[in-house]
């Protein structure tokens, strides 16, 4: 099976989602100015179901087009912050928040609100689940469907080098950026922090419930290992970032997935385009993970 088989495999397994070519509408709800930074307020039309607040950010004193990154934010439990992490950071990462680290670098961003945070937490992650569930549609598919739906907005984007597309995020961002980077060519650079997850792995370790319930898609691991998933990825330049005492991405897991995905680069022709950096840390970002992603995204973005 090619890659793009695999790929309409994979997203066929993520329920029933709308269609990817629905008409999309975008308002922008404010735009403001801080010393550095660009920040618009948007709210998406993009599934039907309901509107997706979002902010879009680019250096103040720099003329685009601009590489961009789609940043998805983590969950923690702490369903009030969502979008916000983006722009106002969080404790377990570290400070300057992304918007501000990669204007500073001359990217521009992107972060919606997923489904059950932020703006949309009306309704609870657990409900929201079981109702999809009744309706033959998945919480994942729908979180990855908007963040596949956020990539065609930035294509419509005259200030977005399109050519230049990255994705990352921390925790649940993690596990979006690396499904979306394998499903969707569009992104060029993929940076995963604290949860390249072998699932396998996270069995042997009975840590199921250390993920909330949005992680789990019906008969995934008939048909993917979380290796296979990502060698979707290549030969596009991946950098996963990995704390050792972390009891989300348990350590044999890892070591699976980096000889695997080694393997796949290297028939790719592109042996140094994947990277899996471990640090003595637990599930948090240090100061030496935030460098080396900027490094990261100097050499491939």
């Amino acid at each position: 099976m090619s890659k793009q088989e695999q790929r309409h495999h994979l997203y066929a397994l993520l329920g029933k989602l709308p269609p990817r070519d629905r008409p999309m509408t975008v308002a922008v709800v404010s735009r403001q100015e801080t010393d550095e930074l660009v920040i618009e307020t948007l709210l998406l039309d993009i599934n039907g179901r309901e509107r997706v607040p979002a902010y879009f950010t680019r250096p103040r004193h720099q003329t685009g087009p601009f590489p961009t990154v789609l940043f998805n934010h983590s969950h923690f439990g702490q369903y009030g912050v969502g979008k916000e992490e983006f722009v106002q950071g969080r404790p377990e990462m570290q400070a300057p928040p992304y918007a501000l680290a990669l204007g500073r670098a001359g990217y521009a961003g992107l972060c919606i609100d997923s489904w059950c945070f932020g703006q949309r937490q009306a309704n609870g992650e657990v409900d929201t689940f079981k109702y999809m569930l009744w309706h033959g549609q998945v919480l994942w598919g729908m979180m990855v469907y908007d963040s596949l739906r956020a990539l065609d907005y930035l294509h419509t984007r005259p200030d977005v080098d399109s050519r230049r597309l990255a994705t990352m995020g921390m925790s649940m961002g993690s596990t979006m950026a690396w499904w979306v980077a394998a499903l969707d060519e569009r992104i060029r650079v993929c940076v995963d922090l604290c949860c390249l997850t072998d699932y396998q792995a996270l069995i042997a370790a009975r840590g199921l419930g250390l993920h909330g319930v949005y992680y789990y898609v019906p008969d995934l691991l008939t048909h993917f290992t979380t290796a296979q998933i990502n060698a979707l990825i290549s030969p596009r330049a991946h950098l996963s970032v990995a704390g050792r005492l972390d009891p989300l991405t348990p350590v044999v897991g890892l070591a699976r997935i980096d000889q695997q995905l080694r393997t796949q680069y290297e028939q790719d022709g592109k042996a140094d385009a994947w990277q899996l950096r471990m640090y003595e840390t637990g599930h948090e970002e240090t100061a030496v993970m935030r460098a080396d992603i900027l490094d990261f995204y100097k050499r491939w973005l």
